[in-house]
């Protein structure tokens, strides 16, 4: 059981999963941005256009409400979350290319036979499919 524990302490404090968790938290504060701003801002903007809050749109079936424009302002809030989300990993990738040389070309290791045109290595004297010897 110590062992257990001791394994399960050492992958809890890896970097990785501290990572993880400050990603969640920040993740978290941020959808409550996002949400804020859906709520607040955007939606009653939609709501002058459409003369409409959606918050409030409910459709009633049997008794029972469906919110339907509380759904919509989810949708909205999911595809803010994501465009930003890509917009941040998008500019992440390029600031770790402008970092990096572009690698160079590795020499080749295999050539092609003249004669049965299969692959083999460079450095064959002779080919080891149909036994051609091959010039150098």
């Amino acid at each position: 059981m110590k062992n257990f524990i001791k394994e399960f302490k050492e992958f809890a404090m890896q970097g990785n999963v501290m990572d993880m968790a400050v990603g969640i938290v920040i993740g978290a504060a941020f959808t409550a941005i996002v949400t804020s701003l859906v709520d607040d801002i955007i939606s009653p903007i939609i709501g002058l256009f459409v003369k409409v809050d959606f918050n409030n749109l409910v459709a009633t079936a049997c008794g029972v409400e469906i919110r339907y424009g509380a759904f919509i302002m989810a949708i909205i809030n999911f595809l803010i979350v994501a465009l930003v989300l890509f917009l941040v990993i998008k500019s992440i990738n390029k600031a770790n290319k402008l970092g990096k040389k572009p690698e160079e070309e590795a020499a080749p290791t295999t050539k092609v036979c003249p004669f049965c045109k299969s692959e083999i290595a460079i450095d064959a004297t002779r080919c080891p499919n149909c036994t051609s010897q091959l010039e150098e």
